[in-house]
């Protein structure tokens, strides 16, 4: 599942127990994550927060906030992301 709009977007994302979405920010748009199936770890700087997610949770990670997505679980984890609202960029980081 996929839906845009100029400044705004929802996907629908899987991750293995092994996968994760390395470090990255962005630059003008906030992260808002809500887990459908699975667990999820998500890990953040400025300031240093790690926070789990189980089904049904939601979690917003304001622009510019560097941080990393990981299946915390045993299975597959499933989540929707939205994603605005402006102009969409994925910025890579070094680890932290």
């Amino acid at each position: 599942m996929h839906a845009a709009r100029p400044g705004f977007r929802i996907m629908e994302l899987q991750l293995s127990p092994t996968q994760k979405v390395p470090w990255h920010t962005h630059s003008n748009i906030s992260d808002t994550f809500y887990v459908l199936e699975g667990q999820m770890r998500l890990f953040l700087q400025e300031p240093k927060e790690e926070v789990n997610l189980k089904v049904g949770e939601v979690y917003a990670v304001r622009p510019t906030r560097p941080h990393l997505v990981t299946n915390a679980g045993t299975t597959s984890l499933t989540f929707l992301i939205l994603q605005g609202v402006g102009e969409y960029d994925y910025v890579p980081l070094a680890s932290h």
